[in-house]
């Protein structure tokens, strides 16, 4: 005679609250087995294939996860399932299924703040900062003292312009968390600090108290930047120690970067070989591109100011394009072996695939819109070829001053592009095959591609702004020049400083730590690469 499965003596919500708590322990095969017996106990209810989405997701299964949560979806609108797979999506890059998830999660007037987090999240993943307000606000009503729901909404306000939001929430954090580093870190970024409205002091006792490797690089971060705004050259001691750290949790090596370069300058130099065939007509997007921290921020805002053209933000959409036709199994998003394999792709399904991974992002109401994701210089010949009537601006800054803007930013700390800035020298080495690249591209693609001096736009505002409309093909607009009244949202450090006029701050700061750059700028000298 069979035993009776224990299980089934259960009632459907303790078998509910065992497999969340059995998730929330990271015991998958528990949770795993009480979600089962939720789907035998009803196939018509959701909350077993929901809770098995779950465990497949922890489990690394994220295609199985989605394909269980539309299973849940399909048998009732629950704003938590709907939340979760507009999360999944969006890591999928599925912004625009991702972004209608949200929504539809939102319009059920959600009250667990978890629900409301995770909608504002993904709004913001897909660039709608203004549109993760309302969310964040709500689950930060709902539960005041979680310091994360508080940083997400900090962190929507200081994309959106509402700065004193944004601090006020901030201090909050630290009030109750003097040690919350990224709280730090982005109070010191949000505006510039002078000597009598600073945290030095404060930031000082919390780097003596953080207890592991990541918030002392961010509070180190934050004092460097603190301290250059004040002008006092310390801020290269905390920046070495932090980037030293950095690099070698990284493992980086520069022959990474270096053999992406040798790759692309292989399939696209002389000799090459590619898939025939003309891409896609159509001149709606404009690729801003550059290394970072260069002024890429400060010509999508002068672009986008233009009443013809929206921006998109930084769009992840030409690399993923790439990535998914050329097929490779890496996991990373770009690669030599990836580049090798993109010759491959047919340019007009990389357009087609492009503008479908775009679609979602481009702002209502304007014919033509910027991607700014400063990384697609590498793609440029990608560009020229799937869109071939896009236009591309590349940013060009001193070298020295690129080189120091790069050190000092903390990026994404995982990021597969920006591994090379935590060593100045790696950063010299990099910008000098960025420079050896955009030559190239220049030469084979003279009319799509401009390179634009930020010095230049400094001293000349009106004339290179001009030039760069001329460029694109837009019309002169007296809005282009007031680029610092555009108040659409900004998710990038440059945040505080586009909303300023234009003006030359930015112009020579390397000279503030001229005896460190010097290694820097001898190296350039010998390899021909200007520094004046």
């Amino acid at each position: 005679m069979r035993e009776p499965d224990p299980a089934s003596q259960l009632s459907h919500e303790t078998l509910e609250r065992e497999a969340r708590e059995a998730l929330a322990g990271g015991e998958l095969g528990p949770a795993s087995a009480a979600a089962k017996a939720l789907v035998l106990r009803d196939t018509a209810r959701p909350e077993g294939y929901f809770l098995l989405a779950m465990v497949a997701e922890q489990a690394g299964q994220t295609g199985q996860a989605v394909t269980l949560l539309e299973a849940a979806c399909a048998r009732g609108s629950d704003p938590e399932h709907l939340a979760q797979m507009a999360r999944l999506l969006s890591l999928l890059h599925r912004e625009g299924d991702a972004a209608r998830a949200a929504r539809d999660a939102l319009a059920q007037a959600p009250d667990d703040p978890r629900t409301l987090d995770t909608i504002g999240c993904v709004f913001t993943r897909v660039g709608d900062h203004a549109g993760a307000l309302a969310p964040f606000r709500r689950a930060v009503q709902a539960e005041p003292d979680n310091l994360e729901y508080r940083y997400n909404l900090a962190a929507a306000c200081g994309f959106t312009g509402a700065s004193g939001e944004a601090r006020a929430h901030y201090e909050a954090i630290l009030e109750a968390d003097p040690g919350h580093a990224r709280a730090h870190y982005a109070l010191a970024i949000l505006s510039r600090q002078s000597e009598h409205d600073n945290h030095v002091a404060r930031l000082e006792t919390a780097l003596e108290q953080a207890d592991d490797p990541t918030s002392a690089l961010r509070i180190r971060y934050a004092l460097a930047k603190e301290l250059e705004d004040l002008g006092d050259a310390l801020s290269f001691a905390h920046l070495s120690a932090a980037n030293e750290a950095q690099k070698s949790a990284l493992g980086y090596d520069f022959a990474q970067d270096e053999a992406i370069f040798d790759a692309i300058e292989e399939l696209f130099g002389e000799g090459a070989t590619l898939h025939p065939g003309d891409g896609l007509r159509g001149e709606a997007p404009i690729f801003v591109v550059g290394m970072p921290r260069t002024g890429t921020t400060l010509v999508d805002r002068i672009l986008s100011s233009h009443p013809k053209v929206g921006s998109a933000g930084e769009l992840q959409a030409m690399p993923v394009a790439v990535k998914r036709l050329a097929g490779t199994a890496s996991r990373n998003v770009v690669d030599a072996e990836t580049v090798r394999a993109s010759a491959a792709i047919d340019p007009a399904a990389l357009g087609a695939a492009y503008l479908e991974q775009a679609a979602h992002h481009r702002p209502e109401g304007a014919t033509r819109f910027t991607d700014k994701l400063p990384a697609n210089f590498l793609y440029i010949g990608h560009i020229a070829r799937a869109l071939p009537d896009a236009r591309i601006v590349c940013l060009r800054r001193g070298a020295l001053d690129t080189v120091w803007s790069n050190y000092k930013n903390l990026f994404a700390s995982q990021s597969a592009y920006y591994a090379y800035s935590y060593d100045l020298m790696d950063t010299a080495r990099y910008y000098a095959r960025f420079d050896r690249l955009m030559a190239m591209w220049e030469r084979l693609f003279p009319q799509s591609v401009m390179q634009l001096s930020y010095e230049g736009l400094v001293a000349d505002q009106e004339g290179q702004t001009r030039a760069l409309l001329g460029h694109c093909g837009l019309a002169w607009d007296e809005a282009c020049l007031s680029f610092h009244e555009n108040r659409s949202a900004v998710a990038t450090p440059s945040a505080a400083q586009v909303r300023r006029p234009m003006n030359a701050d930015g112009i020579g700061k390397w000279r503030v730590h001229s005896e460190a750059m010097e290694p820097v700028r001898e190296w350039f000298e010998s390899q021909g690469i200007a520094t004046g």
